[in-house]
């Protein structure tokens, strides 16, 4: 109880800072006065608390009553506990929750370049029947600020759009293109496009109803070419849990259609990435005797290499553990392949991974997605882990190890949002800005509810007067060039700039108004560092060069060291979640970095 409130107050109060220092930049830039606007010296604070005094930022009296209890429930729940009072904790512990809920906080710009992005499911796009249809589900996205669009081109075995390569367009779009009008509605809004498909399933039979197909219908793909299915170790094709079914990833010939399928995606469209999903064998359960992989190519490749069909082979054998990396390696050396083939072809087209967020050696086990490998290869751009919670918490549990084993790849984790309450989602965006991520990603496009849709649009939509309020901030840290709303993996060295300089927009709120916590002379250290690493960013953004690239990590790994040690130790408990969260935000921005370091 105590840890679940204490993290909700400190994702409660950075959300409050993140809001009040949007108001705060439109306040400095109301000023008129950017001669004035000078950093490095008492000069500054000065000037920005005299300038704010009749500005109009927001009163946060409502949310500081709500900080104010949850404070005094967080003191008060040991003593309640050690004497056994345990009804009268709960009720004082929910009551602090239901009031920061109730008051949490909606409105403000959300500034900093991120990845925001979302799965637009077929679905919606059947639904939309046109590209007028489909222009008002984009016109949509883009009010909310969505910069990057996962569209769902190539579903249980059906492509969207028609292909000379597949066997057969989805019934429920023929007669249209979607991703044609896709791609040009989403380059009218300034908005990313990224094809997503499915890529080892092949069949769905939920699809099966929805198209009007036979139950056991196999899908498109298997009806024309069965030998290329994945089966089970019953020599059964449908999965009995999922009810789909998979292309066996050991067959060449299954490859070989993939790639072409994707080269005809990348180069018909002028798509802007290309998502790859279902990127993995079906769910295994080895201690239960239901594994996957034995189709006709993956046991004669595995018989030629140790004499052995796999088919006979048991967890308790010693081949076990070469055959679940027999599986493991054809995934990964497929992602290999796309990778190749985009960097040679499209080098300009981001490739990105939907992938699970469970621990590796559960992974590898189940379903033989080693993405580990993947993003230290520099196979992927960006790693969109389905981080699917029905509480932040147990987001924070699934997201929180995640960066501990990304190699170059940018993270996006995933908003689930079926299922949870909008103010959840609103909370768990804000949890995943409070972690070393660089964006987020929804899950879906059809359950963007009014109420979500009018959070992302008022925190994050309109970018209209951005760039004057950019300018005078940028003028205020002594930086002279910035550009707003860049996206991470598009523009990484300005897009580190941005973040950073969002970053220091609360340092400077708060310091103006006298609720820094951090004394004299940590602020000027922070003061002193923070303002050679602007610079830093800035002159990365202009013209990249290893020196200062150099130097710059190296001071965001000092400032991370220096809140690193409040982490904990703070006096309030969303003090010591702010420390945290700045050394995780300042982390990103090195992620980027090295993510812009490492592009060929």
């Amino acid at each position: 109880m105590n840890q679940e409130l204490t993290s909700l107050l400190g994702r409660f109060h950075n959300s409050l800072i993140a809001s009040q220092s949007a108001h705060f930049a439109d306040a400095l830039t109301a000023t008129n006065d950017p001669d004035n606007l000078v950093a490095s010296s008492d000069r500054t604070t000065t000037f920005i608390a005299n300038n704010l005094a009749n500005k109009s930022i927001p009163s946060t009296e409502k949310a500081d009553q709500a900080i104010a209890q949850a404070r005094q429930t967080l003191n008060e729940l040991p003593n309640l506990v050690r004497s056994h009072q345990y009804a009268s904790a709960r009720q004082q512990w929910l009551a602090a929750r239901q009031n920061l809920w109730q008051n949490y906080p909606i409105e403000g710009k959300r500034l900093g370049s991120e990845i925001r992005a979302v799965w637009l499911d077929r679905g919606t796009i059947v639904r939309a029947k046109s590209e007028r249809g489909l222009a008002m589900v984009f016109d949509r996205l883009a009010s909310a600020g969505i910069n990057t669009v996962f569209f769902e081109t190539i579903n249980a075995g059906y492509t969207v759009y028609p292909s000379s390569v597949a066997p057969a367009q989805n019934p429920l779009t023929v007669g249209w293109d979607p991703l044609a009008s896709a791609v040009k509605l989403a380059k009218e809004r300034n908005m990313e496009l990224h094809a997503w498909i499915w890529v080892f399933a092949t069949g769905n039979k939920h699809h099966n109803v929805v198209t009007k197909q036979p139950e056991d219908y196999l899908g498109p793909v298997l009806t024309a070419h069965p030998t290329w299915a994945n089966l089970d170790n019953q020599a059964r094709i449908r999965h009995v849990n999922d009810g789909k079914v998979y292309l066996d990833p050991a067959n060449p010939q299954v490859r070989n259609y993939l790639l072409k399928i994707i080269d005809e995606i990348t180069t018909r469209y002028q798509v802007d990435g290309l998502q790859l999903d279902y990127i993995r064998y079906p769910f295994q359960d080895a201690n239960r005797n239901f594994t996957f992989g034995y189709g006709i190519a993956a046991r004669q490749q595995f018989h030629q290499l140790f004499g052995v069909d796999p088919i006979k082979l048991t967890p308790k054998d010693q081949l076990w553990a070469k055959w679940t990396e027999f599986k493991t390696q054809q995934v990964t050396s497929f992602v290999g392949e796309v990778s190749q083939l985009i960097k040679r072809k499209h080098p300009n087209v981001i490739l990105s991974a939907a992938v699970f967020p469970h621990p590796r050696y559960e992974r590898l086990g189940k379903i033989q997605q080693d993405w580990e490998t993947w993003t230290k290869a520099g196979y992927i751009d960006l790693l969109a882990p389905m981080t699917y919670a029905l509480d932040t918490n147990r987001l924070n549990e699934l997201t929180a190890p995640l960066p501990n084993s990304l190699g170059q790849s940018l993270l996006a984790p995933a908003v689930k949002l079926l299922n949870i309450p909008e103010i959840v989602a609103i909370d768990q965006i804000q949890a995943l800005r409070d972690l070393p991520t660089t964006g987020y990603s929804l899950f879906a496009a059809e359950r963007i509810t009014s109420g979500i849709h009018n959070f992302l649009a008022r925190t994050q939509g309109d970018n209209t007067g951005n760039n004057t309020r950019q300018a005078s901030l940028n003028t205020l840290m002594g930086n002279n060039q910035m550009v707003a709303g860049t996206i991470p993996y598009r523009q990484p060295f300005v897009s580190a700039q941005e973040r950073f300089n969002a970053i220091q927009q609360e340092w400077l709120y708060l310091i103006s108004r006298q609720q820094f916590w951090l004394d004299k002379n940590e602020v000027e250290k922070l003061r002193t560092k923070s303002e050679r690493l602007a610079t830093l960013l800035q002159q990365l953004a202009t013209k990249p060069n290893t020196q200062d690239l150099t130097e710059a990590k190296n001071l965001l790994s000092e400032l991370r060291s220096q809140f690193n040690r409040y982490t904990g130790k703070s006096q309030l408990p969303e003090h010591s979640y702010q420390a945290n969260s700045w050394k995780n935000r300042l982390e990103a921005v090195e992620r980027i970095l090295i993510y812009g370091e490492n592009l060929k």
